[in-house]
């Protein structure tokens, strides 16, 4: 999703600065921040990679922006990790009729990532519900409006999600028993076709949830109801529907936009044990052209209120978009700084959004070099650690990655941009082949990626 400056009028930001706090500064983690994602094999995971997406086509030609150069390009960089968004309004255009086709071009999308070693969450996108208001997301059979207005807003397309007609086209969703069910089946689908896929992940199981408020309720007030009492039912709902063909792999959980703002979230617990919490992040003022403003801390705010519902569960964070469309503004290498910073504080990764060739929000250039600050997010990082995690920090200033940590004598998988020059592995306590680092159980292993002179 790309916000605007519709949350700013709805008063998102004045919520977010007047009830949070600031975060604390160090990069290293502490004991109180979410736990952290792990495989099977109980080590420690870091993802990080882009959105990887396409909007634009439909039917036989859906997908098709998506090519293997996409996932050859992202390992190239040192990235990991796609969130690939895909549409139930191409999956079942008719209601009751799934599109073999389409199942079929995302798993050929899934077999790129899986040659090039990139993990895939399966992203069921909705943009202001879906195709009819003139979006992507939810089929129009099943889109109910009672008649209420619908006015398109070209120049601010978020402010859409206001529209009487798309609130409670939500509302239905939600709460309509026939509507529950085929957003079930459609994840029954989903997980049946590729639980088994080796590039799969996960599933985000709706992308930037909205809903209806009531009269005289606030944006903030509105999005805590809409999350406790229809998102984390829906979610609970959804969950089981992919359990029933896929037990192993996570499901995502997004909370409203609002919270990508650092309002706190009205989630309640979603009952099952792989469940990541995955909230957005994004500034209002940025969105809609400003710059970067440090001074404003509103990083640290966000940082406070965001880490409240997965510290509460103890649920593993992955943000799953972020990144201003400008991020060449004067302030811009700055906020990059700070944002990996804090994101390295208290989530097990992230997707900017998103990867194409071209220009705004778009992470390369039509030669498929990481354009300019976003070049910031290219660095050393390990994808696995076998072992219990003592210390990891990255200092931007020299590219210098640190790792600490005792191993648990299975092997840790370190990930380099090889594009962005040689670096130089060192490792005291272990033996490092390539990428990997083996160690035996108990071993405290120290390893430090830095660039050769």
């Amino acid at each position: 999703m790309r916000t605007s400056k519709s949350l700013a009028a709805a008063g998102c930001c004045a919520v977010l600065v007047a009830g949070a706090t600031a975060a604390p500064a160090a990069h290293a983690r502490d004991t109180s921040a979410p736990p952290r994602l792990t495989d099977e094999q109980g080590r420690t995971l870091t993802l990080r990679g882009w959105n990887v997406e396409d909007k634009t086509h439909r039917g036989d030609q859906a997908l098709s922006a998506i090519t293997e150069r996409t996932f050859r390009d992202l390992r190239a960089h040192g990235f990991g990790f796609a969130r690939l968004l895909v549409f139930w309004d191409d999956l079942e255009p008719v209601r009751g009729q799934y599109s073999q086709a389409y199942l079929r071009t995302i798993e050929r999308v899934l077999d790129w990532a899986h040659r090039y070693d990139v993990r895939v969450l399966i992203d069921a996108h909705q943009d202001v519900f879906g195709p009819a208001f003139g979006h992507r997301g939810i089929p129009a059979w099943a889109t109910r409006t009672d008649g209420l207005p619908f006015t398109p807003h070209p120049d601010d397309w978020f402010s859409e999600y206001y529209e009487p007609a798309v609130q409670r086209a939500f509302t239905h969703l939600y709460e309509d028993e026939d509507l529950r069910r085929a957003q079930a089946g459609m994840w029954r689908v989903l997980a049946a076709r590729f639980a088994r896929h080796p590039a799969v992940f996960g599933y985000d199981l709706i992308n930037e949830p909205m809903g209806e408020f009531r009269p005289g309720e606030d944006p903030a007030t509105a999005a805590r109801r809409i999350e406790a009492e229809q998102l984390t039912p829906m979610y609970n709902r959804l969950a089981r529907a992919v359990r029933a063909a896929d037990r192993r792999h996570w499901v995502f959980v997004e909370p409203t936009p609002a919270v990508g703002e650092g309002v706190p979230t009205g989630l309640g617990r979603i009952k099952d044990p792989r469940t990541v919490y995955a909230p957005h992040f994004y500034n209002t003022a940025m969105e809609a052209g400003a710059d970067y403003d440090p001074s404003a801390g509103w990083i640290e705010a966000y940082e406070s209120a965001v880490t409240a519902y997965p510290k509460k569960y103890r649920v593993p964070v992955v943000v799953g978009e972020w990144g201003p469309l400008n991020g060449e503004l004067p302030h811009m290498g700055r906020f990059y700084t700070d944002a990996l910073a804090s994101l390295a504080r208290y989530t097990s990764g992230w997707a900017g959004y998103v990867w194409c060739y071209g220009g705004g929000y778009c992470a390369a250039d039509a030669d498929g070099r990481l354009r300019g600050n976003k070049k910031l997010m290219a660095t050393p990082y390990a994808r696995a650690v076998a072992g219990r995690v003592r210390a990891q920090t990255y200092d931007p200033a020299t590219r210098t990655y640190r790792l600490g940590y005792v191993a648990d004598g299975g092997t840790t998988r370190l990930s380099l941009p090889t594009e962005a020059g040689r670096w130089r592995i060192t490792v005291a306590g272990a033996r490092v082949r390539g990428l990997d680092v083996r160690a035996r159980a108990g071993a405290t292993v120290t390893v430090t990626v830095a660039p050769r002179a």
